[in-house]
């Protein structure tokens, strides 16, 4: 029994030292592309995280304004513990004219929200 206990103690730390490794999902890179029609956005976002499977991956990043508002939402429905870093994007994102700024943060399912979120330029894109 003791010794069952012992390898059950050690499976526990070993996740939750997996899980701690895993750290802040960190945003490396942002590319915003300005719809032919000049109405919308499309964003792609490569995100870094050191994923270890169902448990603690990056679920989500956003697009915000500099005040914190919320413009867009991509949910990532998976682990991606083989391809880091990973670049998933979001069209259709309606941006305000007169913003020249979005932050764009990345979350995970242990420690939320990304504690560095990235600033993106708007003003100098070129319709594509």
């Amino acid at each position: 029994m003791r010794r069952f206990f012992l390898g059950l103690c050690a499976a526990s730390i070993a996740v939750c030292g997996a899980s701690a490794l895993a750290g802040d999902v960190e945003v490396v890179a942002v590319t915003p592309h300005l719809a032919a029609d000049g109405a919308s956005w499309t964003f792609d976002v490569t995100l870094r995280h050191g994923d270890t499977g169902w448990e603690h991956y990056a679920d989500a990043w956003e697009v915000l304004t500099p005040q914190g508002e919320i413009l867009a939402t991509r949910v990532l429905h998976h682990p991606h513990e083989n391809e880091q870093p990973f670049t998933r994007s979001l069209s259709g994102i309606a941006i305000p004219e007169d913003l020249c700024m979005v932050m764009v943060r990345g979350h995970d399912k242990v420690h939320g929200y990304s504690s560095a979120p990235l600033s993106v330029e708007l003003c100098d894109q070129q319709v594509e």
